[in-house]
């Protein structure tokens, strides 16, 4: 999930009646059933303009969670959390036309446990505080967004249950000219881990399941030029989450354009992102069997802030091997965030850091990160995986094993954990928050997770 606070699941809620029932309407149109159904399973409209294509997955998740006596959790207690939750995707892709395409994307999310349970008493003790630091699980959040598309069906201490369309979005496309208008997922960048050129919402750094990304309303325009070459232009109108107005200061405008030379592939960006103006350069390109990427942003903030420009930079290398007659693949990636800070407890609770922490596009507090993932292929249903981030400051870090069982073609199951090494006033080891008496310590956890795709 993407961060966003529980109040923006309601405050716009009511932004008109049509907005409140597409929800509905949209699951209605992706599970209708019709007489048409095809003999060879695909189901037929009856309209030969009107062909779509149907499917989702639904994942089945439960979790085990053991806050260290000195964690954020301390106040409320910090006995052993056992957490559940699930959510249903349902998938809808029609042909309107030879050149039109509408995707439509239905979620059924729910979640529950005693983190649940415990991150709302502790906003309740300490309000303000979860726009700096997770208090557990949370739900994705339309307040900024130009369409209020989620919608609460109930909420309490127990836990949420909410559904939304992820993705709603019609596609003209002619002759490798793209116009998509609506809610949809761009990415932008070549970080697997770390991806500072990505600015609409990016994936967290620790987030292992990186099948969708959340989607966002938008126009999105693509245009080639010349052999492996394009321009793309995205803009996306947010609202202010106060006033629920649109405003420029809270939306994006921006520009990537993408060329090679030779086996040297280059992208140029350039964006208006919320009020600050962004500009970056990526590049990729091969060393022997591997491939490397490096990303460098420039952030130059509105002058009104105060704030001071900064640079982000990614690299990255990988590649893949046979070893001991199995399939092997491995990456190492780099990265320096100038937003960075060896003071962590005051750093957090700054606005402007605390600002991107809500919005999802920060994840991390120190300046320089080493990241690595290795996979070993098993057996070809079976893979196993490991990634490990570390502070190279501190040093503290995360380790993330897991395992991948394809059980069956449209079933599969994921064991892993989260284990987190570190001293005291480190970022994975724990740190105290200011002068609240609070200490930020994640808690290592287990999870086990059961996909089922059709």
């Amino acid at each position: 999930m993407t961060p966003g606070r529980i109040a923006g699941m309601t405050e716009f809620r009511d932004r008109g009646p049509i907005r409140r029932l597409w929800p509905w309407a949209a699951a209605l149109l992706l599970v209708l059933p019709n007489p048409g159904l095809c003999s060879d399973g695909v189901w037929s409209s009856g309209l030969e303009w009107f062909q779509p294509r149907l499917g989702g997955q639904i994942t089945a998740r439960g979790s085990v969670s053991d806050p260290p006596r000195d964690s954020l959790f301390a106040p409320v207690g910090t006995e052993r959390h056992h957490d559940a939750g699930f959510d249903a995707r349902l998938k809808g892709e029609f042909t309107l036309a030879p050149t039109v395409d509408l995707e439509l994307h239905y979620e059924l999310v729910g979640l529950t446990g005693e983190t649940w349970r415990d991150g709302r008493e502790l906003g309740r003790l300490y309000p303000g505080l979860g726009d700096a630091v997770a208090l557990g699980p949370r739900p994705i959040s339309d307040r900024r967004r130009l369409f209020d598309l989620t919608k609460v069906i109930d909420e309490g201490d127990d836990g949420i249950l909410y559904h939304r369309l992820d993705r709603c979005a019609v596609t003209w496309k002619d002759q490798g000219t793209l116009v998509r208008l609506g809610r949809q997922a761009v990415t932008w960048g070549h970080g697997f881990l770390f991806n500072p050129m990505d600015l609409l919402n990016p994936f967290a750094p620790t987030d292992i399941e990186r099948d969708y990304k959340v989607g966002d309303d938008m126009a999105f325009f693509q245009h080639p030029f010349g052999a492996g070459g394009d321009l793309q232009l995205v803009l996306a109108p947010r609202r202010h989450p106060d006033s629920g107005k649109i405003a420029a200061d809270q939306s994006s405008l921006g520009g990537k354009y993408h060329f090679a030379v030779g086996t040297l592939e280059t992208d140029l960006m350039a964006a208006r992102h919320y009020e600050d103006v962004i500009l970056g350069i990526g590049n990729v390109g091969y060393l022997g069997r591997a491939a490397w990427r490096l990303d460098v942003t420039w952030t130059i903030p509105d002058a009104d802030t105060g704030e001071s420009d900064y640079l982000a930079l990614v690299a990255n290398l990988d590649t893949s091997w046979v070893w001991l007659d199995r399939n092997w693949y491995g990456l190492l990636e780099f990265y320096y965030n100038g937003l960075g800070d060896d003071d962590y407890g005051r750093s957090i609770r700054e606005e402007r850091i605390a600002e991107r922490f809500e919005r999802g596009e920060l994840f991390t507090l120190g300046r320089f990160y080493l990241g690595a993932t290795l996979q070993v292929e098993l057996h070809p249903l079976l893979n196993f995986y490991l990634t490990a981030i570390a502070n190279l400051e501190d040093p503290s870090g995360i380790l993330q094993p897991r395992l991948l069982w394809d059980a069956t073609e449209s079933l599969r199951l994921t064991l892993g954990a989260n284990l987190y090494w570190g001293g005291p006033e480190t970022e994975y080891g724990g740190f105290e928050i200011g002068n609240t008496g609070l200490t930020q310590r994640p808690a290592p956890s287990v999870y086990a997770w059961l996909s089922w795709y059709f």
